[in-house]
Formats: C-alpha cells, sequence, structure tokens
C-alpha cells in the first residue's frame, strides 16, 4: 500500500504539533517517501530538526528557500504527493485553506495539490465550535477535504471539550484509508474473529488463545478498500476497525447463530474465528464447587461446523474463505478441509513456526486452494489480510 507512495505532511503553528512527531515516525517506517511542511510558528513549538530525522526527508519551510533541491518546490511537492494530510490544523490554516489564500509554503502547496487531503483540526473548543470555523470546515468538505473530527477532553488551554487532535495512531489509519485502492467497493463482506466461551459454570468457561488480531486486520484491510464489512466478534480486547459493523458474540452458538442469519447476503465470507469445536454438554446453573474430590470430568459435545455450515448453504457466486491453525502436516489437512468445507481458499498456520499464531503481529501462512498450496513469507497481519483479498477478489473476477 505504501511502496512507492509520497506522502506529505502539514504541520501548523499549534501546541499539538509534537503529536505529529510521531505520526511522522510511524509513516517514516512505512515504504512511502514522506516529506513535511512546516509553518514558520509550527517552527517554535517543535524543531524541523525533529522530523528531518524521522522522515529522512528535509522539512520545507520558506517559500524562498534558495537551498533547496527543487526547483519549483511547492509545485514539484504538489505533482508527487498521494496524499497530504496536516496535522494539527489550526483554524488560522483552515481558514486560509477555505478561501485558497495561499502566503506560505503549506497552503501555497496545499492549494496546487490535487491529491487527496485531510485535515485534522487542533485549537481551543471556542475556536472550533465558532460558526466561521464550521462554516470554514464545511466549505472544506463541499471540495473533497477529509475533515478528521477531533477528540474531546482536557485541552492544553485547560478547557474541557472537542479540539483535541486525534492520536497519532488514528491519523495513520486515515493515510492509510486514503492510500488504499477501493477495489472492493460495493461489495459485502462477512469476517469472524476472536474466541469464543463456552461456559462451565457462571465462573468459568473453555477458551483458546485467540486474540483476535488477524481477523481484526482482516476485516479493517476490506473497510479500508471500500467493503461494507460486518465483523461478528467473540471476546476480545481489540478495538473495532473503522467503518466495521461489530456483532459481539460469546459461544460457538451465539457465533453460528450470528453469521447464519447474515450469510446470504454477503459477497465475501472470511472465517478467522477460533470456535471452539467442543462445549459442555450441560453448563452448571451454579459456581461448581471443589468438594472434596480431587478430580472432575466434564462431558463434551461438539459445536456446530460454521465452515462446512457456509460451504453447503452459499449463495450463487460467494467466496468463502476459512483459517486453519496446525502444529503438523500441515498440508494434507488443509487439502482435507478444503474439500470438506467446500471452501474457496483456505489460509494455515503452523503454531510452531517462529512469528506465526497467536498473540503477534506477524503471521507465515500457507494458502490453499484447488490451483495448489502456496506458502507465503512472514509479514504483518496487516498486510496478509491484503494478500487475502487480493487473491479472493480475482477468484470472484473469475467467476463474473
Amino acid at each position: 500500500m505504501f511502496e512507492g507512495k509520497t506522502i506529505v505532511l502539514g504541520v501548523s503553528g499549534g501546541i499539538a504539533a509534537y503529536k505529529a512527531a510521531q505520526l511522522a515516525s510511524d509513516l517514516g517506517k512505512t515504504a512511502a517517501d514522506v516529506h513535511v511542511i512546516m509553518t514558520g510558528n509550527a517552527a517554535q513549538f517543535v524543531t524541523p530538526l525533529t522530523f528531518e530525522t524521522l522522515v529522512n526527508n528535509r522539512v520545507a519551510i520558506d517559500t524562498f528557500d534558495r537551498n533547496f533541491e527543487y526547483n519549483v518546490e511547492h509545485v514539484s511537492l504538489a505533482k508527487k504527493a498521494d496524499v497530504f494530510i496536516v496535522a494539527p490544523a489550526t483554524a488560522n490554516v483552515i481558514a486560509k485553506m477555505a478561501a485558497g489564500i495561499a502566503d506560505d509554503m503549506l497552503t501555497t502547496t496545499l492549494l496546487a495539490a490535487r491529491c487527496p487531503k485531510l485535515v485534522a483540526p487542533a485549537m481551543n473548543t471556542g475556536m472550533y465550535d465558532n460558526p466561521i470555523t464550521q462554516r470554514n470546515l464545511e466549505t472544506l468538505r463541499r471540495f473533497g477535504v477529509t475533515v478528521l473530527e477531533p477528540d474531546s477532553g482536557l485541552l492544553a488551554c485547560g478547557d474541557t471539550g472537542r479540539g483535541r487532535l486525534p492520536a497519532p495512531a488514528v491519523l495513520f489509519e486515515a493515510v492509510r484509508r486514503a492510500l488504499a485502492p477501493q477495489d472492493m467497493a460495493g461489495l459485502r463482506v462477512l469476517v469472524t474473529a476472536g474466541p469464543t466461551r463456552e461456559a462451565v459454570d457462571p465462573v468459568r468457561f473453555l477458551s483458546n488463545r485467540s486474540t483476535g488480531r488477524m481477523g481484526y486486520e482482516v476485516a479493517a484491510a476490506a473497510s479500508r478498500r471500500g467493503a461494507a464489512v460486518t465483523l461478528v466478534t467473540g471476546p476480545t480486547a481489540l478495538a473495532v476497525p473503522q467503518g466495521v459493523e461489530a456483532v459481539p458474540v460469546e459461544s460457538a452458538q451465539e457465533m453460528f447463530e450470528a453469521v447464519a442469519s447474515r450469510a446470504s447476503v454477503q459477497d465475501i465470507i472470511v472465517k478467522c474465528a477460533a470456535v471452539a469445536d467442543f462445549r459442555p454438554r450441560t453448563a452448571a446453573a451454579d459456581k461448581i464447587k471443589k468438594g472434596a474430590s480431587e478430580g472432575m470430568t466434564l462431558e463434551l459435545e461438539r459445536t456446530r461446523d460454521i465452515l462446512a455450515y457456509l460451504g453447503q448453504t452459499r449463495a450463487p457466486g460467494q467466496v468463502l474463505c476459512g483459517f486453519s491453525m496446525e502444529t503438523r502436516d500441515l498440508v494434507a489437512h488443509l487439502q482435507e478441509k478444503l474439500e470438506k468445507k467446500h471452501a474457496d481458499m483456505i489460509v494455515a498456520n503452523n503454531l510452531n513456526e517462529p512469528g506465526a499464531g497467536f498473540a503477534v503481529p506477524t503471521n507465515a501462512v500457507t494458502l490453499l486452494t484447488k490451483a495448489g498450496a502456496e506458502k507465503l513469507p512472514l509479514m504483518g497481519k496487516d498486510a496478509l489480510a491484503d494478500e487475502i483479498f487480493d487473491r479472493l477478489l480475482a477468484m470472484r473476477r473469475e467467476r463474473t
């Protein structure tokens, strides 16, 4: 997504400029070419050297800097940019953008740029709520600028209210969305994620080590690419990705019902959840006491096989992908699962492989389709999510 892209970060003169340094750091760690333009006032809060170190490019401030590598700097950066984000965007810079004023390097480059533009307002609550500022923001929206709403809370001035710059992670995600291809626009995607919990009694339950991270990355990737995404999720500690409709469940039966009731209208279903294969045949109504016994026997029964159900009942043209965690004989198990579950693709990882499995940001998987098995290298789960959809979309195109 970031490979070969140019990102321009505009930093204007507010106390929240220090947060822009973290955003610059995050963007600088990607494969993108990142450039920073600061206003003169911004340089009073954070030095240009800070940003130059983080993005490995010289910071632009002065429109008339004769020592810069570009002949006409503001035009050159404007032409190179694939996305332009202003964070923080002060009331002054927002007003200039709305009026088309170009009196410094930042506003001049913004006016010349034709790429997607994002602004993240950050200011005192009174300034943000002022009808003039709101009118200016509405003007920017009409011109196609994406306005990232500020957070509420305690501000540097001591007031409490709207006006805080969103967290750098939120700004980073906004940039990713602006760069993402919209090749899934109009598609409906259902993703399952996380573990399930099967009650033993009101206190205890049977579960597994799944954190839900892979499924959440899959949901986020589909949403970035324009799909309408429903995420049926077991209990996790993760925030629901932006633009995703979450359906929280707890047990395998609840997940089955949530998926079955929504499956028929989906174009793509990706079943990432680590659903329990067994549950206690009977859950005790009260907490089970230890008593004098040294042991305890639980009678278990099978849960509904969600992937098999989806394979048997799926709508015409629907693409179905399942996940599998294995510890040995991975390809053999995958082949059997692909055929039995009537899936289009199975994504499997070996729990014993370094960097794969639970509670890590990376994964190393094997993709199995009717065409054969493909081993992918270790990569971030976010990158893997896009790899999966690239292949599922190719399958879908072959059928239409």
